[in-house]
Parts: structure tokens; sequence; C-alpha cells
């Protein structure tokens, strides 16, 4: 039994306190409001057709394609820039000249003069003159283990290994996906009226999903160059194929610089799990939920990440989640059952297994959580009120930042890092406090000691004059009207915040990552020490060809989370 949308009750979310922890935030998983995930299900609703419309790879499979994108509403080109690239010259880092490919999604048609100036700037990534009417543009480096074991493979005549699929999920990783107007392509604002790509994220969501296609081609091309008994990947191998991201400390900002849009995103996740566990458990959907976490179990057995601390982490979850399954094998289906189920993990799991029960509990009931999907955007705007009333201002500051006030700021590990931008490629980097150089250049991104030092400021000031306004204090205090500013906006935001000192010396960059890219629908967290991280999006997601055949059952075109990696197929394909 669920509730219709009419009769359920304002949704009951949990405190932000709780929410913003960031240890929290660096545990979330995926949920089917995730960018990646919203994106499939709109392309087959409204059933977009993708096809090659250039594929001019040479035997080697270096040189040019294309792939255009038809909505009801427009037409879009992923064009893409597949160069010889020598071992030495392959690096992950945002500082990297040279990549195994480059690739922008265009919008509207790709002429001759557009190509051209494409195949000239694209490759140069930034250093390029870009296009304005690339809305997205990207590079990516081979996995050469896998890339070249799934040629060497297919031209055999069989099919890969699916051990190393384990492994790395992907043929191609991302270093960057730009958008936004980033190095003169278009500007954000040429989106947001969009209706293909007015969702954050959503068109460089398109560009990965396509490239993941394009990996797929590109080695089959070049198996069927070198060997008259290529055969092709079968489709469960090539729905395992995902695609690869490599990011750093250069994604950490955003949820500081966005706290607005962070809020939205939250805000919509948190309803959905409200939503969610206010529906009325039935057998039916207890036994979709075991369904669920078997899956769950098996996706999880078949990752080999190299992170020891992530390894554990992951067999945590697994043992935790087996005694999920036997209870629920066990317990009635009561009214209550998805509270009880919550109210225990909290009590007794970890956070990670906590928040990926409640991403599965979200996942049962899309009839009631898909519409938020269309209310991840907000508008990004710090309203100043110059005439509250300072003490009102004091006020807002001591019921809404009091996790700020709290903190110890002034201590040796409580301001140990700072973070500051790096000459070589202006990306956010961190330094230690007293041992490292640049702490002149420090960017603000530790909101909590702003805080704090505001506050303070404003009792100061409110001793000698206990019934200004906040103009009153600017006029004194005119750098202070940026935080003013945040303090006055965000009062009213639940969820913008994170609740932590970015500068303590027990603060994990990961956890900033992890908490963006779990928005974004990143699986298979990966990460290479505290400051970087390997992930993989789009793996299990339903391929081109099944996008452009027209599902009809649109709710099994969509279950395609925590996919688990088929059994070997038979390592000879008869060939005809």
């Amino acid at each position: 039994m669920t509730l219709e949308i009419g009769q359920v009750p304002s949704p009951v979310l949990r405190p932000p306190a709780t929410v913003m922890d960031l240890q929290r935030l660096g545990a979330l998983s995926s949920t089917r409001l995730s960018f990646s995930r919203s994106l499939i299900r709109k392309m087959g609703r409204q059933r977009w057709q993708i096809v090659r419309a250039k594929f001019d790879l040479d035997e080697l499979g270096y040189g040019e394609a294309i792939y255009r994108i038809q909505t009801p509403y427009a037409r879009y080109h992923v064009v893409i820039f597949a160069k010889a690239l020598a071992d030495s010259e392959r690096s992950d880092r945002v500082i990297a000249e040279a990549w195994d490919l480059t690739f922008g999604l265009v919008e509207g048609d790709v002429e001759a003069s557009l190509m051209a100036s494409l195949a000239e700037n694209v490759p140069l990534q930034e250093a390029g003159r870009q296009h304005p009417q690339l809305l997205v543009i990207s590079r990516a480096n081979r996995s050469v283990r896998n890339f070249s074991a799934c040629v060497d493979s297919l031209s055999a005549g069989q099919q890969p290994a699916i051990e190393l699929l384990k492994t790395a999920g992907y043929l191609y990783r991302t270093t960057a996906v730009y958008g936004n107007g980033k190095f003169g392509i278009a500007d954000y604002r040429q989106l947001k009226e969009n209706p293909d790509f007015r969702h954050p994220f959503s068109a460089q969501m398109c560009a990965v999903y396509v490239l993941r296609q394009f990996s797929i081609d590109q080695v089959e091309h070049i198996a069927q160059c070198r060997s008259d008994r290529a055969t092709t990947l079968i489709d469960p191998v090539r729905r395992y194929v995902g695609i690869g991201n490599s990011t750093g400390l250069g994604m950490a900002p955003f949820l500081i610089n966005h706290p607005l849009l962070i809020n939205q995103w939250v805000h919509m996740r948190e309803t959905a799990l409200s939503l969610a566990k206010q529906q009325i458990p039935n057998e039916i959907s207890q036994h979709e939920l075991i369904v669920l976490v078997t899956r769950v179990l098996q996706s999880m057995k078949n990752l080999a990440v190299e992170d020891a601390e992530q390894a554990s982490r992951n067999q945590e979850v697994t043992e935790q989640l087996e005694l999920v399954r036997i209870w629920l094998q066990q317990v009635a289906a009561e009214d209550d059952l998805w509270l009880q189920l919550t109210d225990w993990a909290e009590a007794a799991l970890s956070l990670e297994t906590q928040e990926l029960i409640n991403a599965l509990l979200i996942e049962l009931y899309p009839d009631q959580v898909d519409f938020l999907e269309d209310a991840m955007s907000v508008e990004e705007a710090f309203d100043l009120v110059p005439d509250m009333p300072l003490v009102q201002l004091r006020q807002l500051i001591e019921t809404h930042f009091d996790w700020a006030l709290n903190e110890r700021f002034n201590t040796e590990d409580g301001q140990y890092w700072f973070w500051y931008r790096s000459v070589e490629k202006e990306e956010p980097r961190l330094g230690i406090r007293h041992v490292d150089k640049g702490v002149e250049k420090e960017l603000a991104l530790a909101i909590g000691p702003r805080i704090q030092h505001t506050h303070q400021s404003i009792n100061d000031y409110l001793d000698e004059s206990p019934t200004s306004l906040t103009i009153d204090y600017l006029m004194a205090q005119p750098r202070e009207v940026d935080i003013i500013r945040r303090i006055q906006t965000m009062a009213s935001s639940a969820y913008g915040e994170i609740r932590a000192n970015l500068w303590h010396r027990d603060m994990k960059p990961m956890h900033l990552l992890r908490a963006k890219l779990s928005f974004l629908g990143a699986s298979r967290f990966d990460p290479r020490g505290d400051r970087w991280v390997r992930v993989t999006f789009f793996q299990g997601a339903p391929l081109l060809s099944e996008l452009n055949a027209e599902p009809t059952d649109l709710s099994a075109f969509d279950d395609w989370s925590f996919p688990v990696c088929p059994e070997q197929p038979n390592t000879s394909i008869p060939q005809p």
C-alpha cells in the first residue's frame, strides 16, 4: 500500500546538525534523484535519439567522431577528438596538457567552419579559444590496462576478462568536465531556460554518457581493424562498462561557494527520504527492498578498490547489509517497518550503511519522489537587509550558526590547514599553516571562523552602540558585507552550510568530494590518498541501442543502480 500524493503529510526532515555533519556527507550514496539517473529517465521518457553521425578513425582508433542527439526540442552533437598519447604524457592531474581524447557537447549543428574551429581548440582545453556554441568541454584518458586487454580479447574473437572490469569499471576516465561558461563556452544562463538541460549538471552528464558509447565503439573498431576474427562486446558486458572520473580538491569549493544550491539538493533528498519513510509497507514492497539489498550486496562484492580504508568500509557495509537482509526476511510488514529499519540503522550501523539504506528506501517509491528532480535548481543570490537591527543579526548567528560559535579555531589542531589557489592552474590546494608558504593568500573557504569572528565583532560594536542597525555596523566594517549577506540569507536555509571546521587537522577533504559526487550520480568510490578520488558514472546504465529502441517499460529502463557484474561469457565466440 502507498499513500497518494495528496494524502502525504508534511515531510518530517532530519535536523541540519545530523544531515550536514561532514562525516555523514562523506558517506552519501547516489540516489534516484542524482543527476545521471534523472537524465537517463528523461532521455527514455522523451525518446531522445542518439546516433553516430561521423566515425573517422584510423586503424589505431585515432581521429574524429560525432554523435548526434535529437530531443523533442533541439539537436546537439558530441564531438570527439582521439589522438596518440605517449605513456609519459598521460596524467590525470589538472595540470596535464595532453590527453588520449578531448570532447565537447555542441548546441545545434556542426558545420564545416565550426568543426575546423573545434578541431583546433577543443584538444587544447583551457589553452584554446572555445566556441560559445559549446555547452561542455572535457578530456579523458584511457584505463590503459582495461583498454588494451579489451582490444586484445576482442581481436582474438573473445570477450574480455570480467575481472578487469571489477577493478576499474571503465575504458576511459575523465579528468574534468567543464560547463557554465568556462574558457569561453556557453554561459550557465544559456541553459537556465533550456528544456533539455535546465537541471543541474545535466549537460555535463549527457556528454559523459555519450563518451561511454564512444569508448565501446572505439575498442570494437580497433579490434576489427586488427583481426578478421574480431568480435564485439556482448550487451551485458557493454552495460557494465561505465565512464571513470578522476577528481581532486578542485571540486571541494563548490559546496562552500554555492550554499543555496547545496541546500536545495540536500533538502530535496531529505524530502524524498521522508516521503519514502511515510509510505506504508506491505509484503510486496518488503520483498522489493530485500531484492534491492541482495543486489547491492552482490554489486559491492564485485568491487575491487585499491584504497585500504575504503575497502574496509565496504566490507563493513556488506557485513551490516547482510544483517539487514536477514532481519527483513524475518520480520512482518508492519506499518512502521521503515521507521524501525532506519531507527535501528541510526543506533547500530555505520554512517555509510545508514545512508545506503536511505538511498534504497527512496529507490522503492519512484511515483512518490521523482517529481522532486524538477526542484533541484534555485536562484542563487545573497540578499542584504541593511535595516535589520544589529541585535537581531546577532541572534540569527546564535540561533542558526551555533555550530560555528562552538568550535575552537585558535588551537593548533583547530587551524591546522589553510586553503589556497595554485599558481599552475588556479586550482584549490591545502597547505599546513605555519609550515607551508602562501598563507597570506588563503582562500576564505572556512566559513566557521569567519562567522565566529563576525559574531565577536558585532558583540564589541553593540557594547558601544546597542541600538545600531546592520548598515551602521557595515559602515564601520565594510569588508564584512559578504559574510553578513551570507548570514542573513542562509539563516532561512536549513541545509546550506557544512557544519565543520574546514581548518581542523582531522578534516577529510574526501568527504567534500564524495558529497558532491553522490549528487552527480557517481559510484565505486576509490580514494587515492585523502585529496583525490576515482569514481565511475553510468555503469549498468541502458545502452544507446536500448535508448533508441524506445523502451515501453520505463520502470525497468530506470532500474540500473548498483549493477551486478555479469558472468564471464564464453571465451571464444564462433565467427561466421
